[in-house]
């Protein structure tokens, strides 16, 4: 078999190849150069599978190169992106080699750079960060490493700043379920308990004796109205475990019953 003519597409960079007279197969120009394909050159079936795989392999590293202009990616979701648009493994692998040895993919580059978006750009902690990172494919070392960028001192002044805005949301709740609440939601955030605590003592909230009482005989009430159909001694069982789990304390409960009766 021979080359019979290389004629340009419209498509900028991409080339048809015809194969005694007839249209066989495209390649790009990267390809084109890599096996000096020219007019007359003698090919075998063999030659032409090598060919176009190398052409598919050069279509899979342009198409990665277009996933990674937007923004950094990791290995894994180049491999994903890749997939979706029906490249094989064995295709993939060449390309990934390339982008590392490019310096275009470096899954702890992408991790340190991650953290420190985050860290500066949200509300998020090391926990939740870390989620993230495996999902993404990040190798546990790689995201050990990343977390340098993230600092104590530098994640203590994230959580304060939650802390504070957790605090003015639950401050009509009973002091000892504030606190919680605070702290549960910097656990949800993604920050260890020794922060949390740290953080929740920076903010230095004392108990409103004033308010306390206010909010134990509001909800106090609401209780006891809920209640106020069985017996005496049922109902103040059910009133002393309700304010309970709202976090007053024992003592303020029974004066509260007290008071009632």
């Amino acid at each position: 078999m021979k080359i019979t003519a290389i004629q340009a597409q419209k498509r900028k960079g991409r080339y048809n190849i015809f194969i005694d007279g007839h249209y066989r197969f495209p390649v790009s120009e990267e390809v084109l150069i890599q096996f000096r394909l020219h007019k007359d050159q003698e090919i075998t079936d063999d030659q032409i599978k090598v060919i176009t795989n190398a052409d598919s392999i050069s279509k899979a590293y342009n198409k990665a190169l277009d996933y990674l202009s937007y923004q950094l990616r990791t290995e894994k979701e180049i491999i994903q992106y890749l997939q979706q648009h029906e490249f094989t493994d064995l295709q993939i692998k060449p390309v990934l080699q390339r982008l590392r040895a490019q310096g275009y993919v470096n899954d702890l580059e992408y991790a340190k750079s991650y953290v420190r978006t985050i860290a500066k750009t949200s509300d998020k902690g090391p926990k939740v960060i870390t989620q993230n990172l495996r999902k993404k494919g990040v190798l546990e070392n790689d995201i050990e490493t990343a977390l340098e960028e993230f600092p104590f001192e530098d994640q203590l002044q994230n959580s304060i700043k939650i802390a504070q805005k957790l605090a003015r949301k639950y401050h009509r709740e009973a002091f000892k379920i504030q606190i919680q609440k605070i702290k549960n939601g910097l656990f949800a955030k993604g920050f260890s308990s020794e922060i949390a605590t740290e953080a929740i003592n920076q903010l230095g909230l004392e108990k409103d004796e004033d308010q306390e009482n206010e909010q134990l005989h509001l909800q106090g009430a609401k209780i006891v109205r809920r209640y106020q159909r069985l017996p005496l001694s049922q109902r103040n069982q059910k009133v002393k475990v309700a304010l309970y789990r709202k976090g007053f304390s024992m003592d303020e409960i029974n004066q509260f019953i007290d008071e009632q009766n």
